[in-house]
């Protein structure tokens, strides 16, 4: 990967861009060196023509090994470490890699028992307050129900139904009219 990344940049601002830089590099998993062409700062994967620049970041072999795995690039990465002679470190590098992998398949794991879980408990407290409710309205209806014969048995009682006394005849209200 040949990046050359070209910069104008005042004084102030070259300590913000190092910082970042510098931030970056690990996963960029790369040599990053600084040069000055024409007056201008210019910013690299490649050494400075002329050996005139700053290396301000040196990629070690582990970061270039698990920047590859990483990136699911496994041949590559064990064809960078047949050519380095760094099997062990490989072997080392890919043991880790494969332990944070089943990590996270763990951890995946276990978060969807837990959504389902809570799923189940949503599916179950909705299950609770159905009956619940249920049961609060089977309850009203016979409530209901007993009031209506209760209203039923009232009007067959003919006590219930009889016309008022004065229905008969005039009232007396007590003014002598009568």
């Amino acid at each position: 990967m040949n990046t050359i990344v070209k910069i104008i940049l005042r004084p102030m601002h070259l300590l913000g861009v190092a910082a970042l830089l510098l931030a970056a590099a690990p996963v960029a998993a790369q040599n990053i060196y600084k040069c000055t062409k024409a007056g201008q700062v210019v910013y690299t994967d490649q050494p400075c023509p002329g050996q005139t620049g700053q290396l301000l970041h040196k990629a070690d072999d582990a970061e270039v090994i698990d920047q590859y795995l990483r990136l699911g690039q496994d041949h590559l990465a064990l064809q960078y470490a047949d050519a380095h002679h760094l099997d062990a470190l490989y072997q080392e590098r890919l043991a880790a890699y494969q332990k944070t992998q089943e990590e996270k398949a763990d951890r995946q794991a276990n978060e969807k028992i837990a959504a389902q879980q809570e799923q189940q408990q949503a599916q179950q407290q909705a299950i609770a307050e159905a009956a619940t409710n249920r049961e609060r309205l089977r309850d009203e209806n016979e409530s209901l129900r007993q009031e209506n014969d209760n209203y039923r048995g009232q009007l067959a009682d003919s006590n219930y139904n009889a016309p008022p006394a004065y229905w008969g005849g005039q009232p007396s209200y007590g003014y002598g009219y009568g």
